[in-house]
């Protein structure tokens, strides 16, 4: 993705409802001269753009088909029903899946929950995108179940939402091509881990110094193996050997 004559970038795509901000602050910090650019994409082109190599890494959702790609998870949502605020469900603090079954549940084209069976009662038609499903949801064709950030994503005055307590939630991760692992992508990989400034990972290591031990109030070092400012007691000197030398008379 660079060249020799090309500075060097680090491009990243994202789902809706993922926010790098607070990476991206962290990397601008970190690494002022490489520009992080950020490349919006829909929840089914995010890993496309990836295999391409159009972009350096995706924050995507799980699952996704990992074929010669690595992923980090790094977090799980909620799952949300978004329903009109005169809907019965509003009146409730949270739902099941089987609070639902009498209810027409829309399911976009574009949805990533893994569902094992479908909750409600199907429409007539699947919507194309998220942001369509939301829009019938506001004319009372029916409800939609989506991880809680694309619901405040879609915010509207006359909607709101309610946990979904036994429905299957959204992971989202960092996902990257195998035998791309480069430096860059170490650091960002660190980034998201939250590893310090500090940290080697991804990056050559400076090695350490030897730690320089402090003379003592006479000046001199202390010998190895010995505290420093400490003596030993009088009369328990020996000489070479272990030997304990004899007492002189007094003349």
């Amino acid at each position: 993705m660079t060249g020799p004559d090309v500075p060097p970038s680090f491009r990243l795509a994202y789902v809706p409802g993922v926010t790098p901000t607070k990476w991206v602050r962290t990397w601008n910090e970190r690494l002022p001269d490489v520009p992080l650019v950020l490349v919006g994409a829909a929840a089914t082109e995010v890993v496309g753009l990836v295999r391409e190599r159009d972009v350096d890494a995706g924050l995507v959702r799980l699952p996704i088909d990992r074929t010669g790609l690595s992923a980090i998870p790094l977090y799980t949502e909620t799952t949300v029903v978004v329903v009109p605020k005169d809907h019965l469900v509003a009146a409730a603090d949270e739902v099941s899946v089987e609070d639902l079954a009498d209810e027409v549940v829309l399911h976009p084209l574009d949805d990533t929950l893994g569902w094992e069976s479908l909750p409600g009662q199907p429409a007539l038609e699947r919507p194309a995108t998220t942001a369509d499903a939301i829009e019938l949801v506001a004319a009372g064709v029916g409800l939609l179940v989506v991880p809680q950030s694309l619901a405040r994503l879609h915010h509207r005055k006359d909607l709101t939402f309610r946990p979904v307590s036994d429905a299957p939630e959204s992971r989202v991760a960092l996902s990257w091509l195998e035998d791309e692992t480069t430096d860059l992508m170490e650091q960002f990989i660190g980034i998201v881990r939250g590893r310090t400034v500090n940290s080697t990972r991804g990056r050559a290591s400076t090695p350490a110094q030897p730690k320089l031990k402090r003379p003592d109030a006479g000046g001199r070092k202390p010998v190895a193996g010995k505290s420093a400012g400490r003596s030993q007691p009088r009369g328990t000197g020996a000489t070479k050997g272990g030997k304990r030398g004899k007492p002189r008379r007094r003349s």
